[in-house]
């Protein structure tokens, strides 16, 4: 059996119906596009979207919000969510390898440490980013915060 010499099984291809070949042919006269209206003219095709002059759906629904493709997604970890982490594990250094480990990021994850609540002991942290009030508040306890690329 070669490529050129395969058909398709018996009666499986059918002839395509010829359409607007005479009244006798029982498909004759409007050949099937009913009387008159703008889908039995030929060369009609509808716009996608398209609802007949009604105002479309996409144009009636609100807009709102944009997200940029490039967009960095950090996960927050406040001070004092840093805190409870440092207590609940006894640590005295967090790093991204730590909150991956302990389950509590995933291995892609972004982590921002955020300014939010209070330290009340030194912890160095390790983070993807940090706002200027964290690294601050961090500092002013006596650790550290190093940034990871």
């Amino acid at each position: 059996m070669k490529l050129h010499e395969i058909k398709p099984a018996k009666g499986a291809v059918h002839r395509g119906k010829r359409v607007g070949r005479g009244q006798g042919s029982g498909k004759g006269g409007t050949s099937k596009r009913g009387h008159k209206g703008q889908k039995s003219r030929s060369g009609y095709s509808r716009k996608r979207g398209f609802e007949g002059g009604q105002l479309p759906l996409q144009q009636r629904l609100p807009k709102r919000g944009f997200k940029p493709r490039n967009r960095t997604e950090y996960v927050p970890l406040n001070l004092s969510r840093i805190q409870a982490i440092a207590d609940k594990y006894g640590l005295e250094t967090i790093t991204v390898a730590t909150l991956v480990e302990k389950g509590i990021l995933k291995k892609k994850e972004l982590v921002k440490v955020l300014a939010y609540g209070e330290l009340n002991k030194a912890i160095s942290v390790e983070a993807h980013a940090a706002s200027a009030k964290a690294v601050e508040a961090i500092r002013q306890m006596g650790g550290e915060v190093s940034i990871v690329k």
